[in-house]
């Protein structure tokens, strides 16, 4: 019997193809019963929180891969709605360690990145720009740095769909190893672009399309 997220029944982000999509993510979370983590020790992961953030990374993934040039009200407004959720749900993971040689595999190619990259420009035309000063070029700089939104968005989606292509793998190992990456690189760079887009997101969805930089 296919397992359904207690989410299933509230969620009313994404289409029922969509749902069905995400819930087929989220039957491989449930089979990482255990990890290794704490020098060795064999502990029962906190199944739930590892199966609302595959839930929701593959939402989001299914959104981004199968918008149909929405507007840019409704893609600001999808956005201001999944991406508070996703720092929420990875905040909440429990700290990994690495059981396996090597790093974990990669998925998305530069291709994916640029398809993604450019959707999302194509949304905001001129707008998708916008000046930062939460970034590590900042300190080359007396002046805030010009940032983008698609860029930010597309890092963010390269970290969620590797994460969810890897959960289609039915090894204990590798699945811990692929949170151990995303939580490592959630720390170092994406969390920091994800807080940084909400900013402009959230100056656009207060305004009407078309009258930011004009």
């Amino acid at each position: 019997m296919l397992w359904r997220s207690p989410f299933f029944y509230k969620v009313k982000l994404c289409t029922e193809y969509d749902l069905c999509i995400c819930i087929f993510f989220c039957t491989f979370a449930c089979k990482l019963k255990k990890i290794v983590m704490n020098n060795g020790e064999a502990v029962m992961m906190k199944q739930e929180n590892v199966q609302d953030l595959v839930y929701w990374s593959a939402a989001i993934v299914v959104y981004l891969e199968r918008m149909d040039e929405p507007t840019r009200t409704e893609f600001t407004d999808k956005m201001l709605n999944y991406l508070p959720l996703l720092y929420v749900k990875t905040k909440q993971l429990p700290k990994f360690q690495p059981m396996l040689d090597g790093e974990p595999e990669r998925f998305v190619t530069e291709m994916d990145y640029n398809t993604i990259q450019q959707k999302v420009a194509s949304i905001f035309g001129s707008d998708d720009a916008y000046l930062e000063v939460f970034v590590d070029e900042m300190q080359y700089s007396d002046e805030p740095i010009t940032a983008f939104i698609s860029e930010n968005i597309a890092d963010i989606y390269q970290e969620l769909r590797d994460l969810c292509s890897t959960f289609q793998i039915d090894d204990e190992g590798v699945q811990n190893d692929a949170l151990y990456a995303f939580v490592e690189a959630f720390e170092q760079h994406w969390g920091q672009k994800l807080l940084n887009v909400l900013r402009p997101l959230h100056i656009l969805s207060m305004m009407k399309e078309g009258d930011l930089y004009d």
